[in-house]
């Protein structure tokens, strides 16, 4: 079992659907209309919703085990296949009201259909969790690169024909089908009937917690659209949207591959706390490596990103993004942990966080957003700060470490990325000064950035910066 091989194969799989998803939007977006999009964009924003309660937690349950008996592996199974047959049928309900609250012609046969996802979905969910906890991440990862590039063909091929909104759920639908296919082959689980209470309450005295993180979690995530919403009016979310997705990027790729490509092997040291703890701050370590050289670049060339991706008409995403820069860079931090307390076991004190964290925040966004956009920016910038400290300091005590070996994880990444940072400003300035466009400034100082950090990385090599390395060397 070797974490660097777990993490190349999980970042094959992010790589892949990030690949997929470029390309979806380069293909079609000239095969479907905006209406199209518009419409399956109502579709996932209800689906998305569903697959919070796909499993309630009880993957990471079957990961996180000491040891499996055949009885709770069956009755995780089969509380699974249930779950996905009932969001199917409450979906297949459900998508009539949505057609009349939305009114939106054709929503209900597009929810129907995808619909159709959460049984295959729910059915491999312990088949794939299985194959997690054994840490054969090279058969899963090859199992969704390949549903996620049939998914792909089958897309385009069916936008091609004429199937408009279809070709987008199809997609889907494909993805879902062709991996539960995949993963009842690759898995050694046969599973016969076998439901027990006894082992569902012990599952759900896990996986309950997890699941009410992940609720509470989701709520305040998008706590701050729904104020702005409200507050400011649906013209002001366009920025703002813009720039969090910007700032979410290092969360949602580098933060997710690295904590599932680690939770199987955190698991089997959870009785270990300082050696769970040492695996903690090596994981920061990396973290900090990728993000904090990304962030603090996208800090200070935030103005000609935004002009050469969005245009000129988009300066209030980089005024937002002096502020949402270094929360992605935090967040990306902080956001590892959860693994940490999943490993352990300690979902309920995951829980207890994740509700102070969410008070904290809409507090924050809603006094925040008194001054605008910028305003709640600034609040969140600062609840970030307070969540950090609270989320770290239980998290470091939970596994016998020090604030010292924190700011030792973490700090040499940050200072090579502060000089990094305010070499790349003063470039910029003289840059500006001979107006060179926004395109050569970008692209330039991008490079540049990347040449100081590692040359800086050479002079001072750590033991952390050797894991990076590993990564990209041939044996691990």
């Amino acid at each position: 079992m070797s974490a660097v091989r777990n993490v190349r194969w999980v970042g094959m799989i992010q790589v892949t659907r990030i690949s997929v998803q470029l390309l979806g939007l380069l293909v079609l977006s000239r095969l479907l209309t905006p209406a199209d999009f518009g419409l399956v964009a109502i579709v996932f924003a209800i689906t998305n919703f569903a697959l919070l309660l796909r499993d309630m937690g009880m993957a990471s349950a079957i990961i996180q085990r000491e040891t499996l008996d055949e009885a709770t592996v069956l009755t995780a199974h089969w509380t699974n296949c249930f779950i996905g047959l009932g969001l199917a049928v409450c979906l297949f309900g459900f998508s009539f009201v949505a057609e009349h609250v939305f009114q939106a012609t054709g929503l209900a046969p597009l929810v129907q259909l995808s619909a159709l996802s959460f049984p295959f979905l729910s059915a491999t969910t312990v088949h794939q969790a299985l194959l997690e906890r054994a840490s054969q991440f090279a058969t899963v990862a090859r199992i969704e690169i390949v549903a996620l590039l049939t998914g792909f063909t089958v897309a385009v091929v069916s936008a091609y024909l004429g199937a408009g909104p279809y070709a987008l759920v199809l997609q889907t639908l494909t993805v879902a089908v062709l991996s539960a296919i995949q993963f009842w082959i690759a898995s050694d689980a046969k599973m016969k009937w076998g439901w027990s209470s006894d082992h569902a309450k012990d599952l759900w005295s896990y996986s309950g917690s997890l699941f009410g993180f992940n609720l509470v979690n989701y709520f305040s995530r998008n706590a701050d659209t729904m104020i702005i919403g409200r507050m400011l009016g649906p013209a002001a979310l366009g920025p703002y949207s813009l720039a969090y997705r910007v700032m979410l990027f290092p969360l949602q790729n580098l933060t997710f591959v690295a904590t599932r490509a680690l939770f199987p092997m955190m698991s089997r040291h959870q009785h270990s706390p300082q050696e769970l703890g040492t695996m903690h701050l090596r994981l920061l370590s990396v973290i900090s490596f990728f993000t904090a050289p990304m962030m603090a670049g996208l800090f200070v060339l935030r103005e000609p990103f935004v002009d050469v991706a969005l245009g000129d008409s988009w300066g209030m995403v980089a005024a937002l993004i002096m502020w949402l820069a270094p929360i992605g860079f935090i967040q990306s931090l902080v956001s590892a942990g959860g693994v940490v307390f999943q490993a352990v076991g300690r979902t309920d004190l995951l829980l207890r966080l994740g509700v102070i964290s969410s008070i904290l925040h809409v507090t924050a966004f809603i006094t925040g957003v008194q001054w605008g956009l910028l305003g709640l920016a600034a609040a969140y910038f600062v609840v970030t700060l307070i969540n950090a400290a609270i989320s770290l300091g239980v998290l470091l005590h939970l596994l016998q470490q020090t604030v010292p070996r924190l700011l030792g994880a973490i700090l040499p990444s940050i200072a090579k990325a502060l000089i990094m940072a305010t070499l790349l400003y003063f470039a910029d300035v003289e840059l500006r000064a001979v107006e060179f466009p926004p395109l050569v400034r970008l692209l330039t100082l991008s490079a540049g950035g990347g040449l100081i950090f590692l040359a800086l990385t050479r002079i001072h090599l750590m033991p952390s910066d050797r894991d990076v390395l590993r990564l990209f060397m041939k044996k691990a």
